[in-house]
This record gives C-alpha cells, sequence and structure tokens, in this order.
C-alpha cells in the first residue's frame, strides 16, 4: 500500500498561535488544519463554526466533529471528540503518516496511532513559516507598535510632568505617582483602542535594578524609571513591544553614563541587523559597546559591589502572535531571515542605580532592517 503523509496542526487557535496562523481564523473550542498530500487543506472545527469558517478560514474544505464520527462514536468530552475526529478523517482519506508540529497535543497522537496511523515530529513545522512575516503580518505588526507608541509618549510624559514633593515623591492631582497607578493608566488607554495588555514594567529606582521586575510603589524625581509596554491588538492578535527609560527632574551623571552606553549599543546592534547575520554577531556587537564603556555582561554575583552594572539579558527577540518568538538575538541566535520581526533592546542595570532600557522593533531586510519606531530615545520627556 502506498504511503500518504499529512501534516496536522490542532488545539484551540487563540492559544496555539501557529495553527491560528495557518487558517487566521479562531474559535473557542478545538480545531483541526490537516494539510493533505495534494496540497489542499480540511478544516475540521465544531458545527456551529463552520459558516464562518467557510467565509473566513484559510481552508479548502470545512467539516463539523460529526462528519467523521468513528463506527463507535464520538466522546461526550468535546477535546476527546475532536482528537477522535481527526484520526477518523486521516483514516478516510487513506492517511498513513502524520507529520505533527511540536504544539500537536498528545491526546491526538494517541487516537491517530490507535488508527494504525504513523506520527511523526517535526519541530520546526511553523516555526520557520512564524518567523517570515507576510505583508498582512508586517502590516499588523505595524500597527500595534503605533498604538503602543502613542501608550508610551502617554505614560512617559505623565511621569516626567509630574510635580515633586518635599521628599522627591511624585504627584499627579494631588496623590502619589506609583508604578501600579500608571500601569492602571495604561490598561485604560490601552482599553479604549481595543488592545489587551499584560502587566506593564513600570520600574523605578532600585526595582529597575531587575531587568523583568514589574515594579511597586511611589515614583521619584532623579531615578530613571523603566517603562516597558507590550500589549496585543484584540481584533488582530499581533504584539507590539517598546522600552523607554524616563528620569524626572535633573539627570543623574551615572544614568546618562548608562543611557549614552545603552543608546550607541542599540545603534550598532541596529545597523548589523540583516538577513543573513546571525542573532548571536548582532548580540555581540551589543557586548561591545557596553564592555567598551566600561560596563559588564551578566548577573550580578553575591561578591559582586553594589554599583556592579551589567546586561544579564540577550539583545532582543522575535515578536508577532507572541511577544517573545523565534529568533533570539543572544549567545547561539541563529541566522536572521528576510521577513524577521525582532526588537532590539539593550539595557543596563545596577542594584543601587536601577535600570536603562531603550527598545525598538524591527523588520529583518536582505540589506538591513526597517525600525518601526518613531519615539524620542531621551530620558527627558517634559
Amino acid at each position: 500500500m502506498q504511503n500518504k503523509t499529512a501534516q496536522v496542526m490542532a488545539g484551540l487557535a487563540w492559544a496555539n498561535k501557529s495553527l491560528y496562523r495557518k487558517v487566521r481564523f479562531v474559535v473557542h473550542d478545538a480545531m483541526i488544519a490537516i494539510d493533505m498530500p495534494d496540497g489542499t487543506r480540511t478544516l475540521i472545527l465544531r458545527e456551529i463554526e463552520m459558516d464562518r469558517a467557510k467565509k473566513h478560514a484559510r481552508a479548502d474544505r470545512v467539516y463539523g466533529y460529526s462528519d467523521f464520527t468513528p463506527p463507535g462514536g464520538l466522546s461526550g468530552d468535546r477535546d476527546v471528540s475532536a482528537a477522535q475526529s481527526t484520526a477518523e478523517c486521516l483514516r478516510r482519506n487513506g492517511i498513513t503518516k502524520v507529520i505533527g508540529d511540536r504544539t500537536l497535543p498528545l491526546l491526538y497522537v494517541d487516537e491517530m496511532q490507535a488508527a494504525g496511523i504513523t506520527v511523526e515530529l517535526d519541530a520546526n513545522l511553523g516555526v520557520l513559516e512564524r518567523r517570515m512575516k507576510d505583508a498582512e503580518e508586517v502590516a499588523h505588526l505595524r500597527a500595534a507598535q503605533k498604538v503602543t507608541e502613542e501608550t508610551m509618549r502617554m505614560a512617559c510624559e505623565t511621569i516626567a510632568n509630574a510635580t515633586a514633593d518635599e521628599n522627591g515623591i511624585l504627584q499627579v492631582g494631588g496623590s502619589p505617582l506609583t508604578s501600579e497607578r500608571v500601569k492602571t493608566m495604561i490598561d485604560i488607554f490601552l482599553l479604549e483602542r481595543a488592545f489587551e495588555n499584560s502587566p506593564a514594567i513600570i520600574a523605578g529606582g532600585r526595582d529597575g535594578g531587575d531587568c523583568h521586575e514589574h515594579g511597586s510603589g511611589e515614583l521619584r524625581t532623579g531615578e530613571p524609571i523603566i517603562v516597558d509596554i507590550f500589549p496585543r491588538d484584540s481584533k488582530t492578535l499581533y504584539n507590539g513591544d517598546c522600552t523607554r527609560t524616563v528620569v524626572h527632574g535633573v539627570i543623574p551623571e551615572e544614568v546618562a553614563k548608562m543611557h549614552a552606553a545603552v543608546i550607541e549599543a542599540k545603534l550598532v546592534a541596529t545597523a548589523a541587523t540583516k538577513a543573513g547575520v546571525t542573532g548571536e554577531a548582532i548580540h555581540l556587537e551589543t557586548l561591545r559597546v557596553l564592555n567598551e564603556h566600561g560596563f559588564s555582561e551578566g548577573l550580578p554575583t553575591e561578591t559582586d559591589p553594589e554599583n556592579f552594572c551589567s546586561m544579564p539579558h540577550g539583545t532582543g527577540h522575535g515578536i508577532g502572535l507572541d511577544v517573545h518568538e523565534s529568533p533570539l538575538l543572544d549567545r547561539n541566535g541563529p541566522e536572521l531571515l528576510a521577513g524577521d520581526v525582532v526588537t532590539i533592546e539593550p539595557g543596563l542595570y545596577s542594584r543601587t542605580i536601577g535600570g536603562v532600557r531603550v527598545e525598538d522593533m524591527v523588520l529583518v531586510t536582505e540589506n538591513g532592517c526597517e525600525n518601526f519606531n518613531t519615539l524620542p530615545e531621551g530620558l527627558s520627556w517634559s
């Protein structure tokens, strides 16, 4: 008998971004995309979703679970019935082998194997496709970053134009300006623009000395405040990601030095970014600049002095349907491809001074990269 091979992605499209990207359609129950040997795509999902899927999903044929009821019937458990329907569809189409991606649930693998179908993993299936953004995806990312920048401007200008009381605590409208208050302002601003927001990072002073500390409490004049916003467009499901650092009032000399090093490192890393260059090479360029300015790499140890200042993270990461995607701009980072969209975000962090990070989003091209950001990079926003 001739071997017939199909590719299968399955699960919840709102959570499985590789599945969503393949069909550009989302429902809240399990959906299965089967790429058949003849080059066509079959989509299986709940019957009540079929009419919408026929209009909007990227599929040649659309079926409901019950269209592939096995001889023993479908389970009353919806997830199990979706897996049973998938195996039965494959069996009826004479499929003997399935290539699954890294997201394929074990429940589906078990049903396929019970039907005598061989299942093999292709760990790269969907990964390269997601990296090489098409024109529609680039437009969605560009639009998401535009709204992210509007939000960033609002947040940084609010901090910069606050007043400081006699203790150096920032005040807006007669009340202390806290990390939590700025985060709420950001959430509301984004919600009004139909964006969903993961908790933003508003890390002032010593909080900013930990690169992923979200920040809490009162914000103060004369301290660096990292503002990192990474929301998702509720309609397109694509993400923005932008970081700026703001100082209210007088900028301390050491913070200015850190900022100058970060800006130069970002400039050099951006200039090095193009198709064919590895993520590691870009990261090493970032580290070279920071080292030349007298700063270190890596996390502080218990024996490091309190004024130890370093970059403990990579230079950037891919972005799209997830905030963090392949490729990484870091040690062992792969060769960049035209169509990658990545962040470039060098930063420096000190347990005593705080942190400075500046982040842009760029589209990798054959000859360089296109920066989606237009915001200023400075520490003063008033």
